[in-house]
């Protein structure tokens, strides 16, 4: 069997998996969208491009490379694809036999992978509508949205293991990261709920699709679900979420606890005020006194959230989710889901071409509910308190890491100071 062939064959198979495991339940609540579960895990431009389509093995006829197609400067890729040369390269050798291997029924489109690759990015990239596209690329409109859709379903068929949930000794790795800038430890991630314009068909309705995500501290996703009404609270996506029932099952965060000022504290994950309290969800705390344990927790915990807020910021400098997504509910999803493994994928190439920079004012970027409040049972209140606990020893190992910190500092300015 010819190679191609092999690769088309393996690709069906794999989206016809990935389709009977995303296919919605028929007794869920048809009050929420299907959620896709996990997904998943220059001058040399020209130069570059034309090394690409030297080296391929399946010659195929060129219409043009990418970058001859647009405008040229030393910033083209990170402009245009939110990579480098390099990443872009990289990227279309792996991705080269499934975007070639198949066609629309009947037509062939006789395109290179990277004209492939170019197109589907350019629609990630810039947002750009497919009547752009087929203008900056010289193609058919038809052409245009072929190319797009087919690089996201390569991307979350075959590469959505780019995206996975560390197994325990990775999330022993996390907690270090976190620990080291906090002092807290055990932590094993942090969790948020970003939010994504859709238009429907008719252009003038807007509706929001929600993605809850959890990120390490490197802004790393580990865990992704997409799909959810954008009107529901971040607490309410949460308990939605397989996250939520493989936590709660003992399935996830089941290690052994430390013990942090004589209170055992299993592994837990950081959010923001529109989650619960839980003994595995640690949030902040509601008017923290000026210098006490509590403020100082609150600032740890701040710190902590960074990485996520900078996920979402990040996956909202992808041109396509920056502005009303024009598609259908299941290719919006598709394309959240699409930048999501692309975030990863570039992070793996130390390539921060798409990373958001600073968070100049933290508020701007936190979409969560200000406070969260549920008091509807006795149980609750109980997980709550047992939270509590935990939370309140935490504080106490945030306040003594900020003071080891400021007295380290003292001794050092003193030691300057005497020499």
């Amino acid at each position: 069997m010819e190679s191609s062939t092999l690769v088309a064959l393996l690709s069906s198979v794999s989206q016809l998996l990935l389709l009977l495991v995303l296919s919605p339940n028929p007794s869920s609540s048809s009050s929420s969208f299907p959620a896709v579960h996990h997904l998943l895990s220059s001058q040399e431009l020209a130069a570059t491009l034309s090394l690409l389509s030297l080296s391929r093995k399946r010659k195929r006829a060129r219409l043009s490379s990418p970058t001859q197609l647009l405008p040229r400067s030393p910033d083209s890729f990170k402009t245009h694809f939110r990579m480098t040369s390099s990443t872009f390269e990289w990227l279309c050798s792996l991705l080269e036999p499934l975007l070639e291997c198949r066609d629309p029924v009947g037509s062939s489109l006789n395109l290179s992978a990277d004209l492939r690759l170019g197109i589907g990015l350019f629609r990630l990239a810039t947002g750009a509508n497919y009547h752009v596209i087929s203008q900056q690329f010289r193609v058919s409109e038809t052409v245009a949205r072929f190319c797009s859709k087919q690089l996201c379903r390569v991307l979350c068929t075959n590469y959505r293991f780019w995206i996975e949930f560390p197994d325990k000794s990775e999330l022993q790795s996390v907690s270090a990261g976190f620990e080291a800038h906090t002092g807290l430890p055990n932590c094993c991630g942090v969790i948020d709920c970003a939010r994504f314009r859709v238009v429907r068909d008719n252009g003038v309705e807007q509706e929001r699709v929600a993605a809850q995500i959890m990120v390490d501290a490197t802004s790393r996703i580990l865990s992704i679900v997409a799909g959810f009404r954008g009107s529901k609270s971040d607490d309410m996506v949460l308990k939605c979420s397989t996250l939520y029932a493989d936590i709660e099952r003992g399935e996830l965060l089941n290690l052994e606890a430390v013990s942090v000022d004589g209170v055992p504290v299993n592994q837990y994950l950081v959010g923001g005020g529109g989650y619960p309290l839980l003994p595995w969800l640690m949030v902040p705390f509601v008017d923290a006194m000026p210098g006490s344990n509590e403020e100082q927790f609150n600032v740890a915990h701040s710190r902590m959230r960074l990485s996520g807020l900078r996920v979402v910021d990040s996956l909202k400098n992808w041109g396509v989710l920056s502005r009303p997504i024009r598609e259908e509910m299941k290719m919006a999803v598709a394309y959240i889901g699409a930048c999501a493994i692309l975030h990863n994928g570039l992070l793996m190439r130390e390539d921060y071409s798409a990373m958001s920079g600073g968070l100049d004012d933290y508020s701007l970027y936190d979409q969560s509910s200000r406070y969260y409040r549920d008091d509807t049972s006795l149980e609750e209140s109980s997980i709550e308190r047992r939270a509590s606990v935990i939370r309140n020893a935490l504080a106490t190992k945030a306040k003594e890491f900020q003071e080891s910190i400021l007295s380290a500092n003292s001794s050092s300015l003193a030691s300057l100071e005497s020499t």
